[in-house]
């Protein structure tokens, strides 16, 4: 991989003597001859890696501005400051915000090679993460095997070949993030960027510079997400969160097709497509005036639900397959082989969803290794707290007389084994060891219908 090095300098001879040294070594250089250079070229495009001098034409610290405005546009970065006036202080600052290293004038040719390759180097490492990161969450599958995936699945299909907004919507950790990712990849902007922003995350004074970017005194330019995601997806996660003055500027982008940067007066113009999701009841938040239902209705054009796992109990055998493979495969480890049939694996709330599983999974496969299957149920007992056991209306058969507690805990038992047997009479009453008439009539008694 060759590496751009952004040589900054207002000394031309130690500019070029800089750049002669790192092309000799197969570096691509570009040059900067003051702070007006820099700033045009470090916002034309992010370099790999940056060697400022501290002082250049517009203050004693100058470089040390452009520093810090890299670490702004990409903090993976590594910058290298230089300095024929250094001291222990104007080191320790530049440290402090973000530099890689710090050398004085005059340096060996070999020094300053030596930093160079290590900075590429750690670039290089980042970037590798950020690719492996993203192949990881991408290759990642839509798992499930019931009612409510195989509508998403084939709705995911459909999607495919339209730009409609999308809205969606479920509990945490149900995933919300995969589904958006999985439309975006099968999309025709699929080898365009898809940029994904927190409403809960943004800094609650600077949503507005956030979204849409700024620009500066000095004539520089931070940008939004909306110019980061230009030509792609961008993903608007708990978009509930927002607040509703920036909500009516959002509305206002998806009427006109385009924006203005904070302090800006050109018109920006959008070409993103928009998939929102929320964690909410956004019903309720629309009811409570925490959302504008205008807005709502300008992303809602294709609802996508997704329902908790609590709600999809059949799915969780394939899940539990599923993670433990691919957490083996990524871990270099031995498969874990999970009980699946394990009633705590279906009595259990999952406030956390697949997330949790998933999380589950991968800590039940780490301690696990080496161990027999008893230890592994013991693990996966110790690991899930006993107090969700109750059934989703947390009634506590203790507070019950016994006939009514007993009625209680048939109920949501045999409610558990048919959706863990995706309601198969036969094989639910083979499980729990009844005839099927008795087990039908039991269900009848204990008001339990058909369960999908």
């Amino acid at each position: 991989m060759t590496n751009e090095i952004l040589v900054i300098d207002d000394n031309a001879d130690i500019r070029k003597l800089i750049s002669g040294i790192l092309k000799d070594k197969g570096f691509i250089v570009r040059e900067a001859a003051n702070f007006d250079q820099a700033m045009i070229e470090i916002n034309k495009k992010a370099p790999d890696v940056a060697i400022i001098d501290v002082k250049l034409d517009k203050g004693d610290n100058d470089g040390i501005e452009l520093l810090v405005h890299i670490k702004k546009i990409d903090e993976d970065v590594p910058v290298i400051m230089i300095s024929g006036h250094a001291n222990v202080q104007m080191a320790v600052d530049s440290l402090k915000l973000g530099a890689f290293e710090f050398i004085q004038k005059p340096f060996s040719s070999e020094r300053l090679i030596n930093f160079a390759n290590r900075a590429a180097e750690n670039i290089n490492l980042k970037k590798e993460k950020r690719v492996l990161e993203n192949k990881l969450f991408s290759s990642y599958e839509i798992i499930g095997k019931s009612q409510a995936i195989e509508k998403i699945r084939n709705l995911i299909i459909k999607l495919s070949t339209t730009e409609s907004r999308i809205f969606i919507s479920g509990p945490a950790g149900s995933g919300k993030e995969l589904i958006a990712r999985q439309i975006h990849k099968q999309s025709s902007r699929s080898n365009k960027p898809f940029v994904v922003v927190n409403g809960a995350l943004l800094d609650p004074g600077k949503y507005e510079q956030e979204l849409f970017g700024t620009e500066n005194k000095n004539e520089t330019i931070n940008y939004g997400f909306f110019e980061k995601a230009k030509d792609g997806t961008l993903l608007i996660d708990e978009i509930s969160e927002i607040p509703l003055e920036t909500q009516a500027k959002i509305l206002r982008v998806l009427i006109d097709q385009k924006f203005k940067r904070v302090n800006g007066l050109k018109e920006i113009n959008v070409n993103v497509r928009i998939v929102s999701t929320s964690s909410k009841n956004i019903r309720e938040e629309i009811d409570k005036g925490n959302f504008r239902e205008d807005l709502y209705h300008r992303l809602n054009v294709v609802p996508i639900y997704i329902p908790a796992l609590t709600d999809r109990l059949e799915d969780i055998p394939l899940l539990l397959k599923y993670f433990s493979k691919k957490i083996s495969d990524l871990n270099g480890i031995n498969q874990t082989k999970l009980d699946t049939n394990l009633d705590l694996f279906y009595n259990y709330k999952w406030p956390g969803n697949v997330r949790e599983l998933r999380n589950l999974v991968e800590r039940i496969s780490i301690l696990s290794i080496n161990e027999n299957s008893a230890s592994i149920n013991q693990l996966v007992k110790d690991s899930l707290s006993q107090k969700n056991i109750y059934s989703k209306n947390d009634d506590n058969v203790l507070s019950y007389p016994l006939k009514e507690a007993r009625e209680k805990f048939e109920k949501n038992y045999l409610s558990s084994q048919l959706k863990k047997h995706k309601g198969n009479i036969s094989k639910t009453a083979e499980f729990v060891g009844m005839e099927r008439s008795a087990l039908h009539r039991k269900l009848k008694s204990l008001g339990i219908k058909g369960i999908n």
